[in-house]
């Protein structure tokens, strides 16, 4: 027993003395947790996932505006699939969905059209991880019944139906991908019935189915055209509209798109067969084949498509008055100009070219462009005439054609008594004194 004891008491004593030697020993740090991102996203997911649906969208509906939805759908898989569950309800819709567009003040329609384009940002974002197909079908469920959405279906002419939801949509596609852009295109016209209500369009004579060309001309041009900021969506776009139709319909639904306006809103067809009509009536036609026919490379079209559409558009809905489309073709410029003409040059067709040239030439002057173009555009034509016999029967053609028009203004001035007299006789004096400035410029150039 003592021995046991005392070997106890050894024990004791050695234990006491580790513990001794342990109070001098440095504490262990404590280790620190490190939380990831994805933890965080998790926590805070499994968090709004406790909430009862309804005041998780109680918290959507009064804490958030549509903008900051948009960037909270981005959090994480489940908040994204929440939200689209959200945005889903009848509620929603109800309360966010505007369906009034026939405001009477510009900051009305400027809020309307500012909230659409942040409803593009939201379904962008929310529904980024769907597959196309599936996105179009989900998104455009939301807004196909919108009347002010739909064709043929508003009369109001104060509507910004279609700007709000051409804004809605470029910014929803906005950096998508030729291929999927092809799909959206191809959903649109399922949609609306688009390729049906142009061939009806472009295939009835001027004049019917005003309102149905009207139509046709608002939509296409402010949900699918005049949104996009860069030259290269729209040329794609107006594109599209145009590959499936051959080349005279192409003209004629160009002509409906961008062709000029009256007033009163109607397409103004007749203005370009009867009268003169002043540049800002032909811009956007300009415009558009100018887009069409760039530099940039396009495809499926070439010069002799272009010469040909341009043909078929100037008998639109019968041959144009000469000046319009010498206006038309300065506002092309030189290279569509120089291709129309020699084309025209090659095919023996002199007193058309002539003509045309002598138009263009008062276009220039009426309008303040330089009088050297015109000049440099006749320079370059005569070398289409491979003999000096030839260039000669041209110049002195063209030089018969002064004569010949200023002949017939003066001859309409003297024989009319109609308002438009005045008219008639300050176009002549414009077409006496572009003759001047022509000649002069045409004699420096061989003089020099």
């Amino acid at each position: 027993m003592a021995w046991t004891a005392s070997r106890n008491v050894g024990k004791c004593t050695s234990t006491h003395k580790s513990r001794k030697r342990n109070i001098h020993r440095p504490r262990p740090r404590p280790t620190r947790t490190i939380v990831t991102r994805s933890q965080c996203l998790t926590v805070g997911c499994f968090f709004f996932h406790r909430l009862p649906s309804e005041v998780y969208h109680m918290i959507l509906d009064k804490c958030l505006v549509v903008l900051e939805i948009s960037i909270f759908s981005m959090v994480s898989k489940e908040i994204t699939r929440s939200v689209v569950e959200y945005i889903s309800t009848l509620a929603w819709k109800n309360k966010t969905i505007i369906q009034s567009f026939h405001h009477s003040t510009c900051p009305e329609q400027r809020s309307t059209i500012g909230h659409y384009r942040d409803l593009g940002v939201l379904f962008k974002r929310s529904t980024l991880l769907q597959p196309t197909k599936d996105r179009l079908k989900f998104i455009f469920s939301e807004f196909s019944q919108v009347p002010c959405f739909r064709l043929e279906q508003c009369l109001k002419p104060d509507c910004v139906g279609f700007l709000s939801y051409g804004v809605f949509l470029q910014t929803l596609i906005s950096g998508w991908d030729e291929l999927e852009c092809h799909r959206v295109f191809n959903f649109v016209c399922d949609l609306t019935n688009l390729l049906q209500k142009i061939e009806i369009v472009v295939t009835g004579n001027p004049g019917v189915r005003w309102y149905q060309k009207l139509q046709l001309r608002l939509f296409c041009r402010q949900v699918l055209l005049d949104p996009w900021s860069n030259q290269m969506d729209t040329q794609f776009w107006l594109m599209q509209l145009l590959k499936p139709w051959p080349l005279v319909s192409q003209a004629h639904l160009l002509l409906t798109l961008y062709g000029p306006l009256l007033p009163e809103g109607t397409l103004g067809w007749q203005d370009l067969v009867e009268r003169g009509l002043p540049h800002s009536a032909l811009w956007d036609l300009a415009r558009a084949i100018l887009l069409l026919f760039s530099k940039l490379e396009v495809k499926g079209q070439n010069t002799n498509s272009l010469v040909a559409i341009f043909k078929e558009l100037i008998v639109i809905p019968q041959p144009w008055h000469v000046e319009n489309v010498a206006r038309l073709l300065v506002l092309c410029g030189s290279s569509l100009c120089y291709t129309v003409l020699a084309s025209k040059a090659v095919n023996g067709r002199l007193l058309e070219i002539s003509r045309l040239i002598v138009y263009i030439i008062m276009v220039c002057e009426k309008d303040g462009y330089h009088m050297s173009w015109a000049v440099k555009m006749v320079q370059n034509l005569c070398k289409v005439f491979s003999t000096p016999p030839e260039r000669f029967g041209f110049i002195q053609q063209l030089e018969n054609m002064f004569s010949d028009v200023t002949r017939e203004f003066f001859e309409f001035f003297v024989t009319g008594n109609q308002p438009e007299d005045r008219e008639t006789f300050q176009s002549l004096c414009i077409l006496l004194d572009s003759s001047a400035r022509f000649h002069s410029k045409f004699l420096h150039m061989f003089l020099k």
